[in-house]
C-alpha cells in the first residue's frame, strides 16, 4: 500500500521535512515514488509547500494520508480557498 508521509532531511535540532508519496514497506528515508511537497516546522507558523492536485490523484488511487500529513493537506486546502 503507499503511504503519503514525511520523510526526514535537516541537522539536530533543524528539522526539514519532505512530503513523499512511498510504499508502506520501505524505510523512512527510503526511495519515494513522488515528492509532493516540503514541511519546515520551525518557522512559526509552519511553512509548508505542497502539490494538492498530485495528492488527490495518488489518495484517488488508494493512498493513505499519515496524521501530520493529514493536517498539513487540511491547512493548504483552507489557505486555497
Amino acid at each position: 500500500m503507499v503511504k503519503i508521509r514525511l520523510s526526514r532531511l535537516g541537522t539536530k535540532g533543524r528539522p526539514f521535512y519532505r512530503i513523499v508519496a512511498i510504499d508502506e514497506r520501505d524505510k523512512r528515508e527510503g526511495r519515494p515514488l513522488e515528492y509532493l511537497g516540503t514541511y519546515d516546522p520551525k518557522f512559526n507558523p509552519a511553512r509548508f509547500e505542497l502539490k494538492l492536485d498530485r495528492v488527490q490523484a495518488w489518495v484517488a488511487k488508494g493512498a493513505q494520508l499519515s496524521a501530520t500529513v493529514s493536517s498539513i493537506v487540511e491547512r493548504a486546502g483552507k489557505g486555497a480557498a
